[in-house]
């Protein structure tokens, strides 16, 4: 069955789209991938335009397929994988949607929260959804766009009011993945760990919550079904009729750093992987528990495979980590990613400078929508080895920022961390992870874990694997990477940069840019 048969995975993120078809050995077979426009229509607004998503989701599986002269009948199964939190609003009737798609990154809600706070909601929130009260989720986008797309330009033959409509399920709500099922499918769907990142899903109920949806004026009528992350009955079947002319099952989906945590087969409680993409995103498995965190970290849903209980995880949430190497990009100060490794080294240290990330706030553990990036500690001999330098060292940072909350909260010392995501092919960071979080640094052969974790999650629905074990048995590593700095020395930089992090706190307040 699994010798000329493969499982396809769409990976929806944050710049791009990518369709990549796996064999049984989890091996990549083809691979396809197309950006998209990244829209700012004000400072602190970024938006996404849903129909180039889907467009250029149709293009990548259709160019995937013919380089490696797969058929469509060849797919068992699809799964999707997508930038959490990034939210949209569509009509029922014409499957457009109604405004551009809220990013995950967006602050335009930031005063929103604040009143959130303000009225003492904060622990109801984390209470029941495992997160901090944060524009990052899609509750407050949600209830923006409620707020203000303009009826007219959705359908002109019906000015009524989007709220009402949505109250009767003529507009829908979704998440990304939510959005690619649907028109894929033809089904309105979303799976566990996708709702659990939008602030209107009570994590221990598994259910959309009352109380929450009231309080963002988001009517359940507009709300996708939730399903398991790995759903034996399938979420619908391809269009024979449509672009692939064929039926094929699109049976699995997750969040991008639930799917990579399912792809680094990551199955057991105390297993942990960082992910290096436009942000970084440090998971660790908890079992059947949701763990609460003391120390700024999230509790949220890893996966669900049908029949079971939900695995709950701790996430560490870092913003910008390889959109800062793109930063750099913008800056002119290197020409592509790869330099960074040949810049950094090139300099015995960064002559005390520290670049604080901070262009979308700070995430885990700070929760500081109003932190800015910035850059503490240049002189006049600061040259740009050194800026290339110290925006390597954030990520590293940032990373042990979350590496010991999350050994606080769980009582787990980490001797050993999976990465993945396009940062982790730098050796360099690799190594630098390692000495300033002071443990080993495992990467593995495929690299492409946030696809894999999909592609999984979909095999498994339809017994292209059969089990978990077998999944197991794929992982392989490529390298590992040991701490070679003294631990004294890291201490030592690992503190000041905390003190260059409270440099950057609530700067966009009096004065600032919002």
């Amino acid at each position: 069955m699994t010798d000329n048969t493969y499982v396809g995975a769409v990976d929806q993120g944050t710049t791009g789209t990518r369709f990549i078809v796996f064999d049984h050995g989890g091996q990549v077979v083809a691979n396809a991938y197309e950006k998209h426009e990244q829209i700012y229509p004000e400072p602190g607004w970024v938006e996404h335009d849903p129909m180039e998503i889907w467009e250029n989701t149709k293009s990548v599986i259709t160019q995937a397929l013919g380089q490696a002269g797969i058929s469509p009948d060849q797919l068992e199964a699809i799964g999707v994988t997508n930038q959490r939190e990034t939210t949209l609003l569509w009509d029922a009737d014409s499957g457009r949607p109604v405004h551009n798609a809220i990013v995950w990154q967006d602050r335009r809600t930031t005063d929103r929260v604040e009143e959130l706070e303000e009225d003492g909601l904060v622990g109801t929130i984390r209470e029941k959804t495992g997160l901090e009260a944060d524009a990052y989720f899609s509750a407050t986008k949600a209830e923006w766009l409620l707020d203000n797309a303009d009826p007219i330009k959705l359908e002109r033959s019906r000015p009524e009011d989007i709220q009402d409509r949505a109250a009767k399920g003529e507009v829908l709500f979704g998440t990304i993945d939510t959005w690619l099922i649907y028109n894929l499918t033809g089904n309105h769907i979303t799976e566990v760990t996708n709702a659990s990142r939008t602030m209107l899903y009570n994590i221990h109920d598994l259910e959309w919550d009352d109380e929450l949806l009231d309080e963002f004026n988001v009517p359940e009528a507009m709300l996708p079904e939730v399903r398991p992350s790995s759903d034996d009955e399938t979420y619908g079947t391809t269009d024979p009729e449509g672009f692939l002319e064929a039926e094929v099952p699109v049976a699995g989906a997750l969040g991008d750093q639930q799917a990579a945590l399912f792809g680094q087969t990551c199955f057991d409680a105390g297993d942990a992987k960082n992910t290096y993409g436009t942000g970084s995103f440090f998971l660790m498995n908890t079992g059947n528990e949701a763990v609460e965190s003391d120390h700024g970290l999230l509790t949220t849903i890893g996966f669900q495979k049908s029949g079971e209980d939900v695995q709950y995880a701790l996430e560490g949430s870092i913003f910008i980590t390889g959109a800062a190497i793109e930063w750099l990009e913008d800056l002119t100060l290197i020409d592509d990613p790869a330099e960074t490794a040949e810049l950094a080294r090139s300099v015995d240290s960064t002559d005390g400078v520290y670049v604080v990330p901070a262009f979308t706030g700070l995430g885990a553990p700070h929760w500081d929508q109003r932190a800015r990036g910035t850059i503490v500690g240049m002189t006049r001999g600061t040259r740009k080895e050194h800026i290339v330098r110290a925006t390597l060292e954030s990520i590293a940072y940032q990373t042990r920022d979350v590496a010991e909350a999350m050994e606080a909260d769980s009582g787990i010392d980490m001797t050993s961390l999976k990465v993945d995501g396009g940062a982790v092919k730098n050796n360099y960071l690799c190594q630098l992870q390692s000495d300033i979080i002071g443990s080993e640094i495992v990467r593995p052969v495929v690299d492409e874990t946030t696809a894999l974790g999909s592609a999984y999650a979909a095999g498994l629905a339809v017994g292209y694997w059969s089990d978990v074990d077998s999944l197991r048995d794929n992982w392989q590593i490529d390298r590992e990477f040991d701490p070679k700095m003294d631990s004294d020395q890291a201490d030592e930089q690992y503190a000041r940069w905390q003190t260059a992090v409270d440099r950057s706190l609530d700067w966009a307040r009096d004065g600032g840019s919002e």
